[in-house]
């Protein structure tokens, strides 16, 4: 909200309970508050230590507002890099460089597989323009949220673990398939910031044991699914990036691993055969 000075009472008890951009949030939450009862319950909500996306029903992500609904993994800042890279390529392969030789000049195919609140998704198809967009998640919760994002830009979500619930139609036309997949290993949940531990549902952050349980199942698969030159995204730490590209390679897959400072990212891409 350009030029508006929040609630100073309010500020204050964000920042006591440990909200660091307290200021911030408390003009999202004068914002997005439709009376004075909806905002205390808002901040009752944010003080208790709910996500503030959780609770004001929306997170930024590439410059669009996604809806979030309590209980849907929140997309994070950091997952801008794999949308904008995946973009990129898309963007490289039709100015006739090396990448995605096989998209289609006008309408690529996305699949976006663990979609959560559809995100990724959305945000690719908004920078590319016209796509063709699936998602898929096993969550009914994060579905019926995604249906309300995906739907926006023409694309549709099904539910069902990993590819079984998409279309038979996608087998060896999928140009670009995001698969933002659980990567914490087990051993490191208790680790990670009590937002995500106490509000977002633990398979959507476990990935086993080292953390690439969930990227060997999917790759198992990519190949049937991708176009000849069509690529796989995923997200991983620094430590996992490794064994990540050796998933991929593999299953037959190309791999690339890419990072942003910026972002504080690091990426690994997988080619299918062109």
């Amino acid at each position: 909200m350009l030029g508006h000075v929040p609630d100073p009472d309010l500020v204050a008890r964000l920042r006591a309970a440990g909200c660091v951009f307290a200021e911030d949030e408390a003009a999202l939450l004068e914002e997005t508050a439709g009376s004075s009862a909806e905002l205390a319950a808002m901040v009752e909500r944010r003080v208790a230590g709910e996500p503030l996306e959780h609770v004001l029903g929306w997170a930024e992500f590439c410059g669009l507002r996604i809806e979030v609904d309590p209980g849907v993994f929140r997309p994070r800042p950091r997952t801008e890099f794999l949308v904008e890279h995946a973009a990129a390529m898309v963007g490289s392969a039709r100015s006739g460089g090396s990448a995605v030789s096989a998209v289609p000049p006008d309408r690529p195919t996305v699949v976006d597989l663990c979609c959560g609140s559809g995100a990724l998704g959305v945000a690719l198809a908004t920078m590319l323009g016209e796509v063709e967009l699936h998602a898929a998640d096993i969550d009914p919760v994060a579905v019926a949220c995604a249906r309300r994002n995906v739907g926006q830009v023409g694309g549709q979500v099904h539910h069902g673990d990993l590819f079984a619930p998409l279309p038979a139609a996608l087998l060896g036309r999928v140009t670009v398939l995001l698969a933002n997949v659980p990567y914490v290993p087990s051993a490191d949940l208790d680790l990670m910031p009590a937002e995500a531990r106490l509000h977002e549902p633990v398979a959507t952050l476990d990935g086993g044991p080292d953390g690439l349980d969930v990227l060997r199942r999917v790759s198992e698969d990519a190949s049937r699914w991708l176009a000849p030159g069509g690529l796989l995204l995923t997200e991983a730490s620094d430590r996992q990036a490794d064994a990540a590209a050796g998933v991929l390679r593999s299953a037959g897959l190309t791999p690339t691993v890419v990072s942003s400072a910026e972002h504080d990212a690091m990426v690994v891409v997988g080619a299918a055969l062109a």
